[in-house]
């Protein structure tokens, strides 16, 4: 795999790396570690997300400033970061040689070249294990990959973390980064709009199946008011999972012309849920997005289908 993947890269002088649609630190903190490392082995590369609002507790990152909202190269490699399905970028790559880092089990192998392991606990590590063997590594690199680890794992803590986990965040503390700045960053750097729409969607919390199950609305409304963007949602969902009795935990947001879920799990597997949905993630952390509909049948749907998959003991 490792050889495949080296000689794609070198077959080409231009690459455009990818990051998924509503991005977070995994996504972008492996594409812009991946975009340090090319720049540095002599290749024109180009960073992309397509959407515009980026979250800004990321910006400390080296490259941030960098990524662009569209691809320029023509006929370039594209290197895909942290996306299950090719249709989580938001680009037509019909016709492209693909090169796709992931670690998400529910991943359709869409790459010419695809590594893929889903026993990693974060895409970063994926790339930082790849990229490693054939080129050397720097700190601007290994400082992205090492703040997507760490967010992706929510500091060492999802059921995805191993002592191949604490390896590779031992061998990236080697480079001299500094963690407390990745941590300040993490988790301190909120913005107002963030807090607004956290109390909005607190009040709207409900418990089902004898408290196993809850769920909060994000509306398009309570978004205008609070002025939240995309990126002031995240972390919302494990506030409803904090609770004692709750086992499933899902944000459901009402996003201008389309509903995107987000859900958590202590223990079971919700992936099957979201896949049903054409969406995908891990076990205990995953998401889809569909066209909006009426919230509430929506949401009696949605427990409908989780009490006929036998997702919690309560249903």
């Amino acid at each position: 795999m490792v050889q495949e993947a080296q000689a794609l890269i070198d077959r080409y002088s231009y690459i455009s790396i990818l990051s998924h649609r509503n991005p977070e630190a995994d996504t972008l903190g492996t594409a812009l570690g991946i975009y340090a490392l090319l720049k540095a082995y002599g290749k024109s590369v180009e960073v992309v997300n397509i959407d515009r609002n980026l979250p800004n507790n990321l910006d400390f990152l080296p490259n941030f400033q960098k990524i662009k909202h569209g691809i320029d190269y023509e006929e370039s490699l594209i290197i895909t970061c942290d996306a299950s399905s090719i249709d989580l970028l938001g680009f037509d790559l019909s016709g492209r040689e693909v090169l796709n880092i992931d670690h998400h089990r529910s991943s359709t192998y869409y790459g010419t070249v695809n590594v893929v392991k889903p026993d990693y606990a974060a895409a970063s590590c994926v790339a930082y294990q790849l990229f490693k063997t054939f080129l050397p590594l720097n700190r601007e690199a290994v400082l992205c990959f090492y703040t997507a680890l760490v967010s992706d794992t929510q500091y060492f803590t999802t059921s995805s973390v191993s002592k191949e986990t604490f390896d590779i965040a031992s061998d990236m503390i080697t480079f001299e980064i500094d963690i407390s700045q990745v941590a300040y960053n993490l988790r301190q750097r909120r913005t107002l709009a963030s807090i607004r729409i956290l109390t909005a969607a607190l009040q709207s919390l409900q418990l089902c199946f004898d408290g196993e199950l809850a769920v909060m609305v994000a509306t398009n409304d309570a978004l205008k008011a609070s002025g939240a963007k995309v990126s002031d949602l995240i972390g919302i969902v494990d506030h409803g999972l904090s609770l004692a009795t709750v086992e499933v935990a899902i944000l459901v947001i009402e996003w201008e012309d389309h509903i995107c879920l987000s859900m958590r799990s202590k223990t079971v597997d919700i992936s099957q849920l979201a896949v049903s949905y054409g969406g995908g993630g891990h076990r205990q952390a995953a998401g889809f997005q569909t066209t909006l509909q009426d919230i509430d049948q929506f949401i009696q749907r949605l427990k409908q289908e989780i009490k006929a998959l036998g997702i919690l003991n309560g249903t």
